[in-house]
């Protein structure tokens, strides 16, 4: 599928398709969709025309032109390079985000906790503070430093209902700092949030994540049954989580 994707992205530079049927309109998509993922992942000086030739003699049930040794010895040469550039990308934003939590720690209004993370206060209010056990309503929107949003609950118009303690690092911490009512600006250090694991395309390796949250309700929670147990929480259902 990768495969077919990569020709149908490149070659579309090339010529110009029919997209008129549901095949051809589903076979751009494919090619649109892999073409922008490897992209990502650094892949995007790959010869469209070899992988349109491969695919070709695949389907034409020709013989290959190169051997399965040689394919295995490319493929893992692609592997190691897309690893050396997502290394150093990953070293380059790691440094990045402490100089710009630096920075932003000499602002008027932030404060930075004891764990590094730092918060500033955007509206107060008197409402009830949540506990770990908590499940709370929020509305949200994430930003990377340089102020591009990867996730908005506000963008969707609908809040959502997270646990506290199911949450990042950063989130179980500023939660229960804020009351029902405010809202909070959060600088989340990358260890307090995904750190070299990207979670998606859209938050870089070792990012520092930028949070408005606002505490919208505390939810009640319902009595546990004799001999039951809470259901498992999964973080990341959203990607503040």
């Amino acid at each position: 599928m990768a495969l077919v994707g990569l020709v149908l992205s490149g070659c579309d530079s090339q010529t110009n398709a029919e997209l008129k049927t549901p095949a051809q309109k589903a076979s751009y998509g494919i090619g649109l969709n892999m073409g922008k993922s490897l992209a990502q992942e650094g892949m995007d000086d790959l010869d469209s025309k070899a992988v349109a030739q491969g695919i070709e003699d695949a389907i034409g049930k020709k013989e290959q032109r190169l051997s399965d040794e040689e394919l295995i010895e490319a493929f893992a040469a692609l592997q190691k390079r897309a690893e050396e550039r997502m290394a150093a990308l990953g070293e380059e934003n790691a440094k990045a985000g402490k100089k710009f939590l630096e920075e932003n720690a000499k602002r008027t209004g932030v404060v930075t906790t004891a764990s590094g993370l730092q918060y500033e206060v955007l509206k107060k209010a008197d409402g009830a503070q949540p506990k770990p056990s908590d499940v709370v309503t929020v509305h949200y929107e994430g930003r990377l430093t340089d102020g591009s949003v990867f996730d908005s609950s506000i963008e969707r118009g609908s809040p959502i209902d997270l646990p506290v303690s199911g949450v990042i690092p950063g989130w179980v911490e500023g939660l229960q700092l804020m009351h029902v009512g405010e809202k909070f600006k959060l600088y989340i250090p990358s260890d307090l949030a995904y750190g070299e694991q990207s979670p998606s395309p859209s938050i870089p390796a070792n990012s520092v994540l930028v949070f408005e949250l606002e505490l919208l309700g505390i939810k009640d929670q319902p009595a546990e049954q004799p001999g039951g147990s809470a259901p498992d929480v999964e973080q990341g259902e959203a990607q503040g989580q």
